[in-house]
């Protein structure tokens, strides 16, 4: 039986290119092309294709939503991101809402296919450079879990007033303790976190959040 493919890519001349290639395999057929999320979200179910190459950006909303929307009734097809992005961001945010595979377009088509083949086989396949980043940013992640330990209870419940937008004064009668009290966690909450101003603090609290 062949790996039965859909394509959402709002490029046509790209999604033709991969459609051409993947048919051009014994083993793979490209059932469905969308151009747009909503044609994607509205009729990928009647197919049930194993795998689905997704664009990032298309013309009317984030292939990262779509994922998200069409997993939920397609638990078994494996998802492949298929873009030019590869900010840590937009990664991060795909493999949350679903995708098992995030390639970049300047792959080339061989890659993609074994890509395809890969991820019915439960790998999940990337470009160099994507695993490169997702280890940096689960190797950061890690780091900022071991700092964030190290904050008593005090010093967490001040930070996460701080990245609540709370002014120095308003944690203080927050809290029932003086400025100056504040002042003192909030260094010791740098120092804990390796961070030099209020903003990196916050930052580092936030990534736990994902």
């Amino acid at each position: 039986m062949k790996i039965t493919v859909a394509i959402v890519e709002d490029e046509k001349t790209y999604s033709n290119a991969l459609k051409k290639i993947i048919n051009h395999q014994d083993d793979l057929i490209c059932v469905a092309q969308f151009f747009n999320g909503k044609e994607a979200k509205e009729n990928l179910e009647q197919y049930h294709p194993h795998v689905v190459l997704m664009d990032v950006q298309l013309q009317d909303m984030f292939g990262t939503d779509v994922v998200k929307f069409a997993s939920s009734f397609l638990p078994e097809t494996k998802f492949i991101m298929c873009t030019t992005y590869e900010d840590e961001d937009t990664i991060y945010e795909a493999l949350k809402n679903g995708a098992s595979g995030y390639l970049l377009k300047d792959e080339s088509m061989q890659k993609i296919t074994e890509s395809i083949r890969e991820s019915v086989e439960g790998g999940a396949p990337m470009s160099h450079i994507i695993a490169q980043k997702v280890l940096k940013f689960f190797q950061r992640r890690q780091n900022t879990d071991k700092d964030l330990d190290s904050l008593t209870t005090k010093e967490l419940e001040i930070l996460k007033s701080l990245s609540e937008g709370f002014l120095y004064k308003e944690i203080a009668d927050q809290k029932c303790i003086s400025i100056d009290t504040v002042k003192k966690h909030i260094g010791n909450i740098y120092r804990k976190l390796h961070v030099a101003n209020k903003i990196e603090a916050v930052n580092k609290y936030n990534q736990t959040k994902h």
